[in-house]
C-alpha cells in the first residue's frame, strides 16, 4: 500500500511515493531535468504557466512508474504548493492566463493602499497581515489592468489547487490555503469579505472550502488510465508549501519551528497565539491543523532571494563543465574563506519586493569588494553569509512577536547541505539545527495517509522520519558571526537609507 505525495515548486515539480505501512520513502521523481523558468515581462514580474506544473507532474509520476512501482497500490495521494499563486479558470476550467506566483510585486502598492484605506488595526485584527502582496491584491490588478480576462473568471486557485483539479476535475481549496492569499478573516472563521468588498470582488470567485486532512476528491477514471492509477483515489491532503515543510518536520505545536532555504528561505514557527507584527513584515497564517477550539497559527518569516541567489551564482561563476556537482564544489570553495569574507557583504533581495523589508524592492548588491584580495571563494561566502544574516533579521522580528528559536528542524536538502550555510544558521541565532530526511513531497504523502484515514493521528504518520544530522550553535565562533552580522546590517542600512 503506497501513499503519493506531490510537491509543485517554481524550480521543479516533485513526487514521492511512501510505503504506507512503514513510512519509508521507496521512490523519488522531479521534473524537468533543469528548473523550470519565470516569466518576467517587466522588472518585479514573475509568472509561471500552470500547464507547464502539470506536465511535470505527470512526468515525475511517470517516472515513479519507470521505477517498477504498480502505481495502482497507491492508496491516497497529497499536494503541496508554492504558497500565493494566483490561477484563474473559466467556466470550463480553462486557464485563462499565466498564474502571477509568489515573487511577483506587481500588486505591492494595491496591497498597501488598502491596508491604508482600510485601516491598518482593522486589516491587522481581521486578517493578521497587510493585503500587501498576496493572491487577494494580484486578482485585485487582474481586475483593474486586464477587464476583459477578468470577466471571465469563474473561480480562482491557488497553485495545488490547480493540480488537484486536474486529477480530480474538482474545484476546491482550503481554510488554510484562503489565508496565506489574505482572504481569511480571523475573527468570523470565513472568507475575508471585508477586503474582498473593498476590492469589488465577487466571493463567488472563491472555490468551496474544504479540510486540509479530508477526503477532497477522487482521481477521474481518464486521468488514471493516463497515469496508471485507480479511478477513485482520494486527493486527501493538500497544504502550501511552508505549512507543508512544517507538517513534513512534525512541527505542529506551539513553540515548534520549521525553516527551508529552497528558492525562498523561511523559518516558520507555530503559536497558538493571535499575534502579528504591526508593519506585516512576517506574516500569520492557518497552520494545518488549526481548529477553531483549538487554534493552530504559523508565523512565517520569507526571505526571496534564497536558493535563487546561489543559482545564480552557479551560472554566472561556476565552469559549465562541473554543473552536475556545482553546488557541492562551491561549498568547498565558500569554506575555504573566512567568517565575514574579509569585509565583502551580499545584499540577497534580488528576487522581488521583501515582506521583511516592508515590501521594499530593495535588490541585490556586494559591498567592500577589493579587486587585490577577494577571490571566487569569498563571493560565495559572502552570499551564503549574506542569505544566513537576512534569514536572522526576520528572526529578530518573530522573537518580538514571542516565537523563540531554540530547536529548528529543516530537511537536510538545498542550502542546509552546506555546512558553512548551516554552521552560521546555528551560530547567529543561537538555535539547535536538527536535519531530517525528507522533503515536501514527503510531507505531502504523509498528509495524504491521514486525511483518508490510513492513518488514526498525525503521530501515526511519522513512522520513520528520523533525524540525520543535529548542528549545535558552536561558541568559539559566534562572537565572528556577531561582528560580521553587524557589519552586515550597516551596509543594509545604507542601501535602505
Amino acid at each position: 500500500m503506497y501513499l503519493l505525495g506531490y510537491d509543485i515548486g517554481s524550480s521543479f515539480i516533485k513526487a514521492s511515493l511512501l510505503d504506507a505501512q512503514t513510512g519509508k520513502l521507496l521512490a523519488a521523481a522531479s521534473a524537468p531535468d533543469t528548473e523550470m523558468n519565470m516569466i518576467s515581462h517587466q522588472p518585479g514580474w514573475a509568472e509561471q504557466d500552470p500547464g507547464v506544473w502539470w506536465q511535470n507532474a505527470k512526468k515525475a509520476t511517470a517516472s515513479l512508474k519507470n521505477q517498477g512501482f504498480d502505481l495502482k497500490l497507491i492508496k491516497a495521494i497529497g499536494i503541496s504548493y508554492q504558497m500565493h499563486g494566483l490561477v484563474v479558470v473559466d467556466k470550463n476550467k480553462q486557464v485563462l492566463r499565466p498564474s502571477i506566483i509568489w515573487c511577483d510585486s506587481r500588486a505591492v502598492a494595491i496591497g498597501d493602499k488598502a491596508f491604508q484605506e482600510l485601516g491598518e488595526e482593522k486589516s491587522l485584527s481581521h486578517f493578521f497581515n497587510s493585503p500587501g502582496n498576496f493572491t487577494a491584491s494580484k486578482l485585485k490588478w487582474v481586475k483593474d489592468n486586464e477587464p476583459q480576462l477578468y470577466s471571465q473568471i469563474d473561480k480562482i486557485m491557488l497553485p495545488g489547487d490547480y493540480i488537484a483539479m486536474c486529477l480530480t476535475g474538482e474545484v476546491c481549496s482550503t481554510a488554510s490555503g484562503l489565508s496565506e492569499g489574505i482572504l481569511w478573516d480571523y475573527q468570523s472563521e470565513s472568507p475575508a469579505e471585508l477586503l474582498l468588498n473593498y476590492y469589488g470582488i465577487s466571493r463567488d470567485l472563491l472555490p468551496k472550502i474544504a479540510p486540509t486532512f479530508a477526503v477532497q476528491g477522487e482521481v477521474t477514471a481518464a486521468i488514471a488510465n493516463e497515469l496508471g492509477l485507480t479511478a477513485g483515489t482520494p486527493v486527501a491532503y493538500r497544504a502550501g508549501d511552508q505549512p507543508n515543510n512544517a507538517f513534513s518536520l512534525n512541527v505542529l505545536e506551539p513553540g515548534e519551528l520549521a525553516a527551508t532555504a529552497g528558492t525562498s528561505g523561511v523559518v516558520y514557527g507555530i503559536t497558538d497565539q493571535k499575534n502579528y507584527d504591526l508593519k506585516s513584515r512576517v506574516n500569520t497564517f492557518l497552520h494545518v491543523n488549526h481548529q477553531a477550539n483549538q487554534p493552530r497559527y504559523g508565523t512565517l518569516l520569507c526571505v526571496n532571494g534564497t536558493g535563487i541567489l546561489n543559482r545564480w551564482l552557479k551560472n554566472m561563476v561556476m565552469a559549465e563543465a562541473t554543473n552536475g556537482s556545482a553546488y557541492v564544489e562551491m561549498n568547498k570553495l565558500a569554506s575555504h574563506a573566512p567568517i565575514g569574507s574579509q569585509g565583502l557583504v551580499t545584499i540577497p533581495y534580488g528576487n522581488g519586493a521583501e515582506r521583511s523589508l516592508e515590501n521594499k524592492l530593495l535588490g541585490s548588491s556586494v559591498h567592500g569588494l577589493d579587486f587585490n584580495m577577494h577571490t571566487k571563494a569569498h563571493l560565495l561566502r559572502s552570499a551564503q553569509e549574506g542569505i544566513v544574516f537576512a534569514l536572522n533579521l526576520g528572526v529578530d522580528v518573530m522573537r518580538g512577536l514571542g516565537v523563540e528559536p531554540k530547536t529548528v528542524r529543516a530537511g537536510d536538502a538545498n542550502m542546509f547541505l552546506s555546512p558553512l550555510f548551516s554552521e552560521a544558521f546555528a551560530a547567529i541565532t543561537g538555535a539547535v539545527i536538527e536535519l531530517y530526511n525528507t522533503d515536501g513531497a514527503q510531507g505531502a504523502a504523509r498528509g495524504a495517509g491521514v486525511g483518508a484515514g490510513i492513518y488514526k493521528s498525525t503521530s501515526e504518520a511519522f513512522h520513520g522520519l528520523h533525524t540525520v544530522r543535529t548542528i549545535e550553535p558552536e561558541p568559539q565562533i559566534q562572537t565572528a558571526y556577531k561582528e560580521a552580522y553587524q557589519h552586515w546590517l550597516s551596509c543594509l542600512k545604507k542601501e535602505l537609507a
